[in-house]
């Protein structure tokens, strides 16, 4: 799933590429990923592309005093095109293709979403904030201060790896930058939030900016379709069970959940104790 770091180096590749252009085309081609219709998608055309940012995971085209929102989901992708075909693109069958946006004189970018599991979303507002998921989002990692942080964090009786992927708490940490996280910040994912003292606190605080920034700065001027190799070249943990730790050479273990996992190195984060797997003990009792 692209997260913040992904999220705002797709804002800049787009902010280079639309900013000024006028929208020639909306061509919806997977109706599911349509949330809003008034106004409609086709509202966008023969308008000027303003301001484009980012909100948490959203990504947010400023549209002649309109909004194309979208959140990528699980799979989705965006892909710049410097010359779209000239054919209406064809729904149905496995085609991954979910919306076409076509800009006047050439290029312009198709959004897609690959396997069954549709979560791609596509909102066409006034504000922002008439998006669901972006009313409820919390501060963003790289504006929040220590104070406001630890406040929210240590107020929270969860396990702090759900805490931080929580978008109501903090706006664009998702599975796998919250394991390089907590492995920056050498915690473990079952620590109860509410537990952190004032140093780990800090110390978590150091991490989730250190940690983004990083990611933002790598992937800064990258083109779309390299922004996915990029996210999995600079993870320390997330996605290598199995493979050794590069801080400390232990091997990073998994646990798996029902939709998804967490990858952890024991040495750095749990004093050297292998957490069990959840899906591995159901299968034992």
């Amino acid at each position: 799933m692209p997260e913040l770091p992904e999220v705002e180096a797709l804002s800049a590749f787009l902010r280079q590429r639309l900013t000024g252009r006028v929208i020639a085309e909306v061509r919806p081609v997977a109706i599911s990923a349509l949330k809003t219709y008034d106004p409609p998608v086709t509202a966008l055309v023969g308008r000027v592309v303003g301001a484009v940012g980012r909100r948490g995971k959203f990504l947010d085209v400023e549209v002649g005093g309109l909004h194309l929102v979208v959140h990528l989901a699980r799979a989705g992708w965006l892909r710049w095109r410097d010359s779209l075909p000239v054919e209406p693109p064809r729904p149905g069958g496995r085609n991954p293709l979910a919306l076409r946006v076509r800009l006047e004189g050439e290029g312009g970018f198709d959004l897609t979403e690959a396997g069954t599991k549709k979560g791609l979303a596509v909102y066409v507002v006034g504000d922002p904030g008439e998006v669901p998921g972006v009313a409820r989002l919390g501060p963003d990692p790289l504006e929040v201060g220590f104070e406001e942080f630890a406040a929210l964090v240590r107020g929270d009786r969860r396990r702090i790896k759900g805490v931080l992927r929580d978008q109501s708490v903090l706006a664009g940490v998702g599975n796998a930058y919250s394991d390089e996280v907590l492995h920056a910040a050498r915690m473990s994912p079952y620590k109860v939030a509410s537990s952190l003292t004032e140093e780990e606190a800090a110390r978590l605080y150091e991490a989730l900016g250190g940690t983004l920034r990083e990611a933002v700065e790598r992937s800064r001027g990258l083109a779309a379709g390299e922004l996915k190799a990029e996210k999995k070249l600079g993870l320390r943990v997330h996605g290598r069970t199995g493979q050794p730790c590069p801080v400390c050479g232990d091997t990073v273990r998994e646990v798996s959940f029902a939709d998804s996992s967490l990858q952890y190195c024991p040495t750095c984060q749990t004093g050297g104790k292998v957490l069990a797997d959840r899906r591995l003990s159901r299968l034992l009792k």
